[in-house]
């Protein structure tokens, strides 16, 4: 009898094992970042609320101090690309999940006991340490699972590993949201503490499967340049391939075009509703995104990715972000600007990380690792600050909202670009594939 759920998700009876623990490693890694997420923002924003920030001279409101912790975020990404990179040269697979989850398990033991009185050192480096979580041990994943598996089993696979960092996503948001008022923050990072020791457990056992049958090591496309700046050593494999400078611009164009959506979404329920309105109608927004995401991931990832190739998984964000913009230049009404975050959510976290992570599968280790590291920590959060400037402009030139329709047409000109690159990479993609198996 044939297998109903095939065209779905395609995982055979052998690789469903490392499939479960890769699904749960993740679901661990996103359900505390959920955790983490508004316990550090509802911090420093608290903290700084009632007496702001003094930098020198120049006096910030809690949400502009908050905007310059996520510039200081670059900053520290950078570092950890330094570390990464040297590490990767020593360690791979779980080992490199050994080493960041000690790193954490020790942070979050010692903020645990400055969390609930903090001063503004913790404050300040507690906003920091959590985005690093989300920058060190995403990376690490993918890192590992990349190092894990071939370009074939990907397009199938990663439908259902990465249906775990979604359902992470909805049980981590959902649990916090219930329980906020029942525990303290150091509860919370005792409750992180014993995840980050569960994550180091679960990667123990799939790289014990892996070591028993690991993927062939693809051969380097390019010829290796040895340098000792290890803090160069991402950049310059990336900015000597077009294949990874096209995942450059995949991962770049998104940040920017995210940044606008947002701002628009949030411009236009703040025009339609007020006083509790507000609240409730992000909830409903936030709810349906998860739950769009959740069935994109269920019913139509693998299936899109086994079926169609990356090239067309590549495609479906951008796609319904340009739909999702031209109804809202269109028609700027409610739903057409909450819709946006849909648009955004709904895909983002769903069909098109699974393509975008699988399209690193036929690259080198030191791309694995090294370049992927490069781009992930430090061109995300890099993207994420020129981001914050358009953001910025937008709030001066476009502050009235019978304006803000109008960025609809930056987006289509960013997703434009976009869709160039993922038509390139997609392709490349099945040639790299294609010449491995040969």
């Amino acid at each position: 009898m044939a297998n109903p759920l095939k065209a779905v998700m395609d995982v055979r009876r052998e690789e469903l094992p490392l499939s479960l623990l890769m699904f749960l490693y993740f679901f661990l890694v996103i359900t505390s970042f959920w955790i983490l997420k508004p316990i550090k923002t509802a911090l420093f924003i608290e903290y700084f609320d009632q007496s702001g920030f003094d930098l020198f001279s120049w006096h910030l409101l809690a949400a502009q101090a908050e905007l310059l912790a996520k510039v200081l975020n670059m900053v520290v990404a950078l570092v950890a690309v330094v570390v990464f990179s040297w590490l990767s040269k020593r360690l791979r697979r779980q080992q490199m999940t050994y080493v960041f989850c000690a790193f954490f398990v020790v942070c979050f033991f010692l903020y645990s006991f400055a969390v609930d009185t903090p001063d503004d050192f913790t404050v300040w480096s507690f906003y920091l340490l959590s985005d690093l979580w989300s920058t060190l041990m995403v990376v690490t994943f993918f890192a590992f699972l990349n190092d894990s598996v071939t370009p074939e089993r990907a397009k199938r696979l990663y439908g259902l590993i990465v249906l775990g960092g979604v359902l992470g996503g909805a049980f981590g948001s959902t649990f916090v949201r219930v329980w906020v008022g029942q525990l303290n923050r150091s509860s919370w990072l005792w409750i992180c503490l014993i995840l980050t020791a569960i994550i180091a457990a679960v990667a123990m056992a799939a790289g014990n499967l892996v070591r028993k049958d690991p993927p062939p090591e693809p051969a380097k496309q390019e010829p290796p340049q040895e340098t000792k700046n290890v803090a160069l050593e991402g950049a310059k494999l990336v900015f000597r391939s077009k294949y990874l400078l096209a995942i450059v611009a995949i991962v770049g164009l998104y940040e920017i075009t995210s940044q606008v959506l947002d701002f628009q979404f949030k411009a236009t329920v703040a025009h339609y509703l007020d006083g509790p309105a507000i609240g409730q109608h992000f909830a409903t927004i936030y709810a349906i995104s998860n739950w769009v995401a959740l069935l994109v991931q269920l019913c139509l990832t693998s299936f899109i990715m086994t079926r169609f190739g990356l090239r067309t998984a590549l495609l479906i964000l951008p796609v319904a972000i340009a739909l999702g913009s031209a109804g809202f230049l269109a028609v700027p009404i409610l739903w057409a600007g909450s819709l946006l975050n849909t648009a955004d959510s709904g895909f983002a976290y769903s069909v098109n990380q699974s393509a975008k992570e699988a399209l690193y599968v036929p690259r080198t280790r030191d791309e694995k690792y090294k370049a992927k590291a490069f781009i992930d920590m430090f061109v995300q959060r890099f993207a994420k600050v020129l981001a914050i400037g358009v953001s910025l402009v937008a709030t001066t030139y476009f502050a009235a909202f019978s304006t803000t329709r109008w960025l609809s047409l930056f987006t289509l000109v960013i997703v434009i670009l976009w869709v160039f690159a993922a038509l390139y990479a997609g392709r490349r993609f099945r040639e790299l594939s294609e010449l491995g198996e040969a």
